[in-house]
């Protein structure tokens, strides 16, 4: 049926129908918008807009003194003097060696995952004392290492003389120790977070698969390495990620602790670049920093894409 418009009626109603049905998505997508607006506009300002603001300026060469009117396009000039630059390459070096925390936290975690998981009763105490140095404030935490670090009145080495050490380590005193002092803080600080989330992981793997193994006569280190590994590494997969993301934004240990001495023997990537931009003023120059901090995490991280499907079981 068609009336003097030619709109075409269907039979009992349902173009009619249609029509309501239609409207009433349209109100619900408006009303879903209005409702995630707020964080669509949160992301846009406080995320999306500074990583294209990051991204200009990195090609450019301004002070903070100068205002926006003193912003000069140089190209890839920055790049070409961060390649030359002797302290961003040491930043840099500083940062692929503090990645080796990565795998020290992430064995112990598991480590102890297993133990607390298997052969201890208060598991829930545990969780917590491990959990704790994580759920602290960094500033604190560094604080507490900065005293017990103390090159001569520390508890460290009066501990390690007590013990019949002559000259114990100078820790972050000393450019040899001060990077392995602040890897080993970061370490302590990383395992409860870790261990929390291997827990979770050991408990949904199913009971079924160890019972096999038992029947078929699987000693513990077979069951370890053939069952519970393969079943979390989904869980490795997600903390080494995430872990070497973490890796590259260190800052608030090295603030505290440091401040990237002595000599840069501590300084990494993102301490470099908050001197050049904050200190020296040079914010183009910071943000082409930024930009190469960018490029190294997005590049590991899609390393570790590709090779998890070798290893990763889903």
């Amino acid at each position: 049926m068609t009336d003097s418009h030619g709109i075409r009626y269907r039979r009992g109603g349902r173009f009619v129908l249609s029509v309501k049905r239609g409207a009433l998505q349209r109100k619900e997508t408006i009303a879903g918008l209005l409702f995630v607006s707020p964080m669509l506009i949160g992301v846009g300002v406080m995320v999306l807009l500074p990583i294209l603001a990051t991204l200009y300026l990195s090609f450019t060469e301004w002070s903070l003194i100068t205002g926006f009117e003193g912003i000069k396009w140089v190209g890839l000039d920055n790049f070409d003097k961060l390649f030359n630059d002797a302290k961003f390459i040491k930043s840099l070096k500083n940062n692929l060696i503090f990645l080796l925390t990565v795998p020290a936290y992430l064995a112990i975690s598991l480590a102890l995952a297993v133990i607390i998981n298997k052969f201890v009763y208060a598991k829930d105490f545990f969780k917590v004392i491990y959990f704790l140095p994580y759920v602290s404030s960094i500033v604190a935490v560094a604080t507490v290492w900065r005293v017990l670090f103390h090159p001569s009145l520390g508890p460290v080495n009066q501990f390690l003389m007590a013990v019949g050490m002559d000259n114990p380590p100078k820790w972050i005193a000393d450019p040899q120790f001060a990077l392995v002092s602040l890897m080993m803080i970061s370490v302590w600080t990383s395992i409860g977070f870790n261990m929390i989330v291997y827990l979770a992981g050991l408990q949904s793997i199913p009971k079924d698969l160890y019972e096999a193994a038992d029947i078929d006569g699987a000693n513990g280190w077979i069951r370890f390495t053939r069952i519970t590994l393969p079943m979390l590494s989904p869980t490795t997969f997600f903390l080494l990620i995430t872990g070497i993301i973490y890796t590259f934004k260190a800052f608030e240990l090295i603030a505290v602790m440091t401040q990237g001495g002595p000599a840069g023997s501590t300084s990494v990537i993102v301490w470099h670049l908050y001197e050049t931009a904050f200190v020296n003023l040079k914010v183009g120059y910071a943000s082409s920093m930024a930009m190469i901090l960018f490029l190294c995490v997005l590049a590991i991280t899609f390393v570790q894409w590709i090779g998890q499907k070798k290893w990763v079981n889903y």
